[in-house]
């Protein structure tokens, strides 16, 4: 996992290459002047203009509206290092593919990893693949934890380790 999705070009906007864009980012601030990003059919595009207030892009590459259709409907990635230099992080704020492996604990005992991460519009959640020996003990596969405060008490990044509470409640009512 080398590459981070992080938009979706739309149409072409006037004549000139100008398109709309639907950012899958917390971090529109990344597409300034000269950051390049990859397209899902491999073509690197560097942004020559973002206007937020109309979510419109314009990239170098492009010079004209036939250009831009080309474009339509292509993802745009950024890659892990591009991802970690442009977009800064608050205090307690982690990037998902940080978060993506870090091994899920309760009072020390392994409740298992992250597997994915989930957004839904009230509270994002973490999706656990639960730990063989409670698999063992009949509980389900996987399960997920919201990301709150009142559940995740501790993240260890560097150590791909989260603590958590009454997750294990969680678990065991899945």
């Amino acid at each position: 996992m080398n590459e981070i999705y992080v938009a979706k070009l739309g149409k072409s906007v006037g004549l000139k290459g100008e398109m709309k864009i639907f950012i899958d980012s917390d971090f529109p601030e990344q597409f300034k002047k000269g950051a390049t990003f990859t397209t899902n059919k491999k073509l690197n595009l560097t942004v020559s203009s973002y206007n937020s207030n109309r979510d419109t892009i314009i990239f170098e590459e492009v010079n004209n509206v036939d250009e831009a259709k080309k474009l339509t409907n292509q993802q745009l990635f950024s890659s892990i290092e591009e991802t970690k230099k442009s977009c800064n992080l608050n205090d307690n704020q982690y990037f998902w593919f940080d978060i993506i492996n870090c091994k899920i604990y309760e009072n020390e005992e392994l409740l298992g990893k992250v597997i994915e991460l989930h957004r839904y519009p009230i509270s994002d959640y973490l999706e656990i693949s639960t730990s063989e020996e409670l698999v063992n003990n009949k509980l389900p596969k996987t399960f997920l934890i919201p990301y709150e405060d009142n559940y995740i008490l501790n993240v260890e990044i560097e150590k791909k380790s989260i603590t958590v509470k009454d997750a294990k409640a969680i678990l065991e009512n899945s």
